[in-house]
């Protein structure tokens, strides 16, 4: 069979990533990416890695006639990984229309294009945003999807749907659901990492920017939430686990017969506060932080963490490094900028 697999935002943060082990697992990933939050020479650092160039075309994923183009040009893939989405909840409160047409509108460009070419193995990238605010902190696949607290996650909600409708449908179609917690860190090597474009919407860009001395101070937004010290509380993954994750839920689909769509935590199953991730990275790093409490900001839940009991039991993963090296990853990666 070929090894062949588009991936689509496979230049972005967690997309390249994933390209490079794709590669070191024998995988040959041929991404398409326009990149609008990335930047070209990540694909050289892929090849550094990697030991060879990945395959790629610079397209709009929202394009349904240059990602078909894309998908008729290699005849001999055997499925696809989607990644391209806009991710920040911030943004997508103040921007959601462009959200919509982008999560939503890339995702059946996809769907039509697999449809079209006869490709049935789906990976898609999700997130734990779809649990809204759950009851419990701790929440396993079981947890009701609820309503979303922000554009962004609706996005994937929808997108979810959208994959299991397409097939109930009847078209033959085998699909995991990556539901991602909070994705952190660098490659060990310090040569790919997460390069936000303007003024991070993610923690921990934020704090290596403001170690850095990037941005002045790092805003912590609220303190009077329910939990131990008052921040929110989020399950924090290595990138490089998460990467492992998407070649695992590869291989498990090439294992499965007949339709089939399954959703999967990503997590490490630990929950961290905003605060204990600020102090943790000063540790580690030997470093003092400027930071300063400031209002809630719109779309942020509460506490939530992962139970992956299920990704590790199914698809034989689970997390390898800690929060305390990815930390040192992130900033080791932001140095080199």
């Amino acid at each position: 069979m070929s090894k062949k697999i588009i991936v689509t935002g496979g230049a972005g943060y967690i997309g390249s990533h994933t390209v490079v082990e794709l590669m070191l697992a024998g995988f040959e990933p041929v991404i398409i990416d326009d990149f609008r939050n990335s930047k070209p020479w990540i694909i050289d650092r892929i090849a550094e890695l990697a030991g060879r160039y990945p395959l790629g075309h610079a397209i709009d994923c929202t394009n349904e006639l240059e990602v078909l183009s894309v998908f008729r040009n290699y005849p001999d893939i055997f499925g696809v990984i989607h990644f391209a989405a806009y991710k920040a909840v911030g943004e997508s409160v103040q921007k959601p229309t462009m959200y919509y047409q982008n999560n939503v509108g890339s995702m059946c460009a996809v769907l039509n294009a697999m449809k079209e070419c006869g490709i049935e193995n789906l990976v898609f990238s999700s997130s734990c945003t779809v649990y809204g605010e759950p009851e419990t902190a701790e929440v396993t696949e079981a947890t009701p999807v609820q309503k979303a607290t922000s554009p962004y996650g609706d996005t994937k909600i929808t997108c979810e749907k959208i994959i299991q409708f397409v097939k109930d449908s009847g078209q033959p179609l085998k699909a995991t659901l990556l539901r991602y917690f909070n994705p952190i860190g660098a490659h060990p090597s310090a040569r790919l990492g997460e390069l936000p474009s303007g003024i991070p919407n993610n923690l921990v860009p934020y704090i290596t920017q403001t170690a850095a001395g990037i941005r002045s101070q790092l805003t912590v937004y609220g303190n009077d939430y329910n939990t131990p010290d008052g921040t929110n509380v989020r399950d924090y993954i290595h990138v490089v686990d998460l990467a492992k994750a998407h070649v695992k839920a590869t291989e498990w689909l090439l294992q499965q017969q007949g339709s089939v769509c399954e959703a999967f935590n990503l997590g490490t199953g630990k929950g961290s506060s905003v605060l204990e991730i600020i102090h943790n990275f000063e540790k580690v790093n030997g470093l003092k932080l400027n930071y300063a409490i400031g209002p809630r900001r719109a779309g942020d839940v509460e506490q939530i963490y992962a139970k992956p009991a299920k990704a590790e039991k199914m698809l034989n993963w689970k997390c390898e490094y800690t929060v305390a090296e990815a930390l040192k990853h992130a900033w080791n990666w932001e140095k080199t900028l």
